[in-house]
């Protein structure tokens, strides 16, 4: 249907030369995010080496990074409304690009995840405002598709992030490795200053109190379909992060045998990501959010049992049918949340963020937990029940809320 001329004038629209701007913007945030959050997964086995740690151990170089980006979430969905979208996601970029600098050339442990921490706070600015951003600019009744545009360049980021890291730690190290992602990082945030557009609809509210915030992200709570939303970007952030975490020891052992490169193209499974997280915004336009969900939620649980079977070639295709389940039903919920929110979005998204880092953070130390006990299979049964969580959750969505 076309858009009247009213809405137009208030919206960014994809007749609009700055739709196109707005989206390679923000899929430039995305990649920079994502490649910086997640360059050190597979690094995870050369940490463990290194420094002579366990598995859980080594995880923490995401995880507190993860922990620490979704704490910082609420604040700079706070600190947002005084200071403006565009600003917050720009430093916030840049820091993070620098503080991961730090971290690649850290002497010890301790201050590599000192640095990998500091990094993840600083990052929140990004995934807490993009989100926010969007749902403030971007015509109704076109989101879908321009929040599918943004997660895609997350998955491009994360992509970038593991196949690059595993290509140059074997051709340099893991240092310098680290170094470039940092640099490519640095170009991406230079590059989303000159290209998104300024904001039409934001109105800043300097004289938030603490009181209104934390009233704003109770009445969100008390909704009856958000809750159930944050709990599916909790399970499969969770389930998704914890088979890539533990694939790397797995595929570097016996008779597996991968080194860094080979390891590291099994990321570039993200291509798909990249596809249908476009595809999935789109459908969930046309055929209704609810349905596309629930089949991004089953696409993942069928991955996992096809890593079961000790066949290469299959686990690589539970591999595919994961991160395609995972990007379909992360960003038809984080839609989702932006359309739900008829007030305070950025306080609504930032709820969402922070169960979906939490996931990552908490599912993805606990994985090396049921790693170490139960090999694979424990890790396909802990993330198998996590989907049995998110299954749950979209149920009741089905029940309460109208796509």
């Amino acid at each position: 249907m076309p858009l009247a001329p009213a809405d137009a004038g208030l919206f960014i629209t994809r007749a609009s030369p700055a739709y196109r701007r707005a989206g390679l913007a923000l899929f430039l945030a995305g990649f920079a995010t994502f490649s910086l959050l997640y360059c050190v997964q597979p690094l995870l086995p050369v940490f463990s080496h290194q420094f002579g740690i366990g598995a859980a151990s080594s995880s923490l170089s995401l995880s507190l990074s993860t922990s620490a980006l979704a704490v910082a979430i609420l604040l700079a969905a706070a600190l947002s409304e005084r200071l403006g979208r565009r600003d917050i996601m720009a430093l916030s970029m840049m820091l993070s690009a620098v503080l991961n600098i730090a971290a690649a050339w850290a002497p010890v442990w301790p201050a590599l995840l000192a640095a990998r921490m500091a990094e993840g706070f600083v990052l929140g600015g990004v995934p807490a405002v993009a989100m926010t951003y969007l749902a403030e600019e971007i015509h109704p009744r076109e989101l879908g598709l321009a929040m599918g545009l943004y997660v895609a360049g997350t998955a491009f980021g994360g992509m970038i992030g593991r196949v690059g890291t595993g290509i140059l730690t074997d051709a340099f190290s893991w240092r310098a490795a680290m170094t470039i992602i940092g640099a490519a990082g640095l170009l991406a945030a230079l590059g989303f200053l000159a290209l998104l557009p300024p904001s039409r609809n934001f109105v800043r509210r300097p004289g938030l109190s603490a009181r209104h915030h934390l009233a704003s992200w109770a009445r969100h709570l008390r909704d009856p379909a958000l809750p159930a939303l944050y709990a599916i970007g909790f399970t499969v952030m969770g389930s998704f992060v914890t088979l890539f975490n533990y694939a790397g020891y797995r595929l570097m052992a016996p008779p597996y045998n991968l080194d860094q490169t080979r390891l590291g193209l099994l990321f570039s499974v993200y291509v798909f990501g990249i596809v249908s997280s476009s595809v999935a915004g789109a459908l969930s336009d046309r055929m209704g959010r609810g349905s596309v969900l629930t089949a991004g939620i089953l696409i993942m649980g069928t991955g996992i049992m096809l890593t079961l079977p000790h066949a290469l070639p299959c686990i690589f295709l539970g591999i595919v049918f994961l991160t395609i389940g995972f990007f379909t039903a992360h960003a038809v919920a984080s839609g989702w949340v932006g359309h739900r929110a008829r007030s305070d979005r950025g306080h609504a998204t930032s709820l969402y963020l922070l169960a979906y880092y939490l996931g990552s953070s908490i599912a993805g130390s606990v994985g090396g937990w049921w790693w170490t006990g139960l090999g694979w299979n424990g890790v396909a049964g802990f993330t198998l029940l996590l989907l049995t969580g998110a299954l749950a959750a979209a149920a009741w969505l089905h029940r309460v809320a109208r796509s």
